[in-house]
Order: structure tokens, then sequence, then C-alpha cells
């Protein structure tokens, strides 16, 4: 994203008055190869390739800001690579991954992860070291910096099922593993700081998994590790959730994370998302992915973003998908959410 358009986030963010709501979308792995016509292994593994599908996107949609801002991403693979999970590349899409723990307390035996030197992570902070200096050169900044979250993690590296039995099965351990990857959270985050630079004012953390909890369970496995790591950054720092899953059970307990900004699902409606976190969140969202963004037609796109942006002065708001860009999404679609604020500003 170029210097302005932060600005404009970073506003919406804290609850400071914007001259128009911002346009933001999360272009990761899933949809941006795609999109370029490059297979995901060069995406991945070739710089070059990875930098110009970035510039030409900014470049292509200079009214779109790229949310988080040239990501380096291995789809959800970086943080369970540090911990070991075996990672199986393919062409045409995101890393499939197999676990590695298969107890939960047996996290006991695993060190810490060391972002310097643990899996996909050396690799990561390498290309933002190597590629900063050129991305300010090009006149865009890196203000935010990525992690998956800690149930995430926790689910990739013991199995979904598995963790979520854990979590009633065996709760000492499930709390223990939940230690262990939000530590390894932070750690990420701050690593990633250090290669980026100075630049960085904010976090972006994407956990779906709580969305598969209950209020109670969501209180006691995913609300005080979220807030550990709110904690963990500057007060003034832009600290954002994506979670695209059921998140109804445990709304208007989402202000208390720390968090600022909040990406979820379509399925929600943005004011009864607005009413139950008292306004205190700058909501990001939450025209459908897949039924308008992909399938849809542009006059449809602009029809569900003007449903959004005509409610925009209720409060806080960030127009976007309600979640990532999906694979196949037309760089139509893409002009005609850009169109829809460029209207409502007329």
């Amino acid at each position: 994203m170029r210097p302005e358009q932060w600005e404009q986030i970073r506003a919406a963010a804290k609850g400071d008055p914007v001259a128009r709501t911002p346009l933001a979308l999360i272009i990761d792995s899933p949809w941006i190869p795609g999109w370029a016509g490059v297979s995901h292994l060069d995406f991945y593994l070739d710089e070059h390739a990875w930098f110009e599908a970035n510039l030409r996107f900014a470049r292509e949609f200079p009214e779109v800001i790229p949310f988080p801002s040239w990501w380096v991403e291995y789809g959800m693979a970086i943080e369970p690579s540090a911990f070991g999970t075996r990672l199986h590349f393919l062409p045409d899409q995101p890393p499939q991954q197999s676990p590695v723990l298969f107890r939960a307390e047996d996290i006991a035996r695993f060190s810490p992860i060391k972002p310097a030197t643990d899996g996909l992570m050396p690799w990561a902070l390498q290309r933002y070291r190597r590629i900063v200096p050129r991305i300010a050169r090009e006149g865009f900044v890196t203000p935010l910096v990525t992690a998956r979250g800690p149930l995430c993690t926790a689910a990739f590296v013991r199995g979904v099922n598995e963790f979520l039995t854990d979590l009633v099965e065996s709760p000492e351990g499930a709390h223990a593993l939940l230690r262990c990857t939000t530590e390894a959270t932070i750690r990420w985050l701050e690593t990633q700081v250090e290669a980026v630079g100075p630049g960085v004012e904010g976090i972006f953390v994407l956990d779906d998994i709580p969305g598969l909890l209950s209020r109670r369970m969501y209180l006691e496995f995913a609300h005080p590790y979220l807030q550990r790591i709110c904690a963990s950054f500057p007060d003034t720092w832009v600290k954002a959730y994506h979670n695209d899953a059921n998140i109804k059970p445990f709304l208007h307990d989402l202000p208390e994370t720390g968090f600022d900004v909040l990406n979820f699902t379509h399925n929600l409606d943005m004011e009864e998302v607005r009413a139950a976190t008292a306004g205190r969140l700058c909501l990001m969202g939450n025209v459908a992915p897949l039924e308008v963004g992909v399938r849809g037609t542009p006059a449809q796109v602009k029809q569900a973003a003007w449903r959004i942006l005509e409610r925009a002065d209720a409060g806080r708001t960030i127009l976007s998908l309600g979640g990532g860009v999906s694979p196949g999404m037309p760089a139509a679609n893409i002009q005609a959410l850009a169109e829809a604020v460029r209207a409502r500003q007329a």
C-alpha cells in the first residue's frame, strides 16, 4: 500500500475521521498466483515473480489497499513449519500439511521456536530484508506484520479434529500447546518487525479456529491467548483480526482482546456485528467472497458494496470481502468494488 493508504487504514482503525471509506482486500496466495498467471511454486520461490505480482496488483487496482501490504506468505505453512509439520507443495495451490504432534501433552518435548532458523520462517525473513528497500523505492510501505493465530497453528501441528477433541478430553494438554503457539506467534511477529524495519505500526492475526467454539470454550481457550498477543505490542499500533467462521457466540467479547479491526464472515449482518461490539471495532467487510465476489456480476458486486457503504457512516468501516479474495475472483469484480467507493464520493 502507499503511505496515504496506510493513513486511511490507521484513521479508520482508530476511529479518527476519514475522507472516504477505505477499500482493502486480503490478496494472499489462494488468489494472487492464479490472477497473475504464475504457478504457486514460482510465487513462493521466485522473488522476482512474487514482487512483480504484487506490483502489478498495486498498479492495476490503485484504489484498492492490499491488506496487509506486500505479505510474504506460503499459504498457512509458515508457522506450523517451525514446529516441524510435513509440508506438501503443489504447483497450483497453497501447500498442504501433515500434523506432527500425536499427543497434546508431548508439546513439552518441543523446543521454543526460533524464527531465525526454523521451518520457512528464515526464508520469509530473508525475503523481507532483501525486498523492503525495493518496495520503498517504488513508493510503497509495509506497515503491518502478519501471523496465523495460536489456535490455527495448534490445529495444524496437532490436527484439527485432534485439537478440538483435546479441548474437551485433554484441556491441560491443549493449554500447554496454546501457550507454546501463542509465544511462537508473538516471537514470529516480533522477528518480522526486526526484519521489515521501523516503518511497522501494526499487526494482523488470522485465526478461524475460535469460530468453531462455543462462547464458554472461546473464553477459556482463545480469548486470553488473543489478549496476550495484542498486549505484546504498543497500544498505538493498529491491530487487526481475521476470522470468517462463526464468531457470533462471542462477538461482544472481541473488543476486549485489544484488536482494533475485525474482518469477519459475510454470513453476519454488519449492523448486527456493530451492535454486538458496541461500535468498539472497525468492521472490515463483508461482501460475500464466493457468491458475489467470484460468481457475481460487476453489477451485483457494486450493489453489495453499496449496501455496506450506505451504512458506513454509522461507525468505523473498511469495505472488503467477508474474508480473503477467493480463487477465481475476476478483475472486473475488484474494479466494481472500487467503482462503488468512487460513486459514493461523487
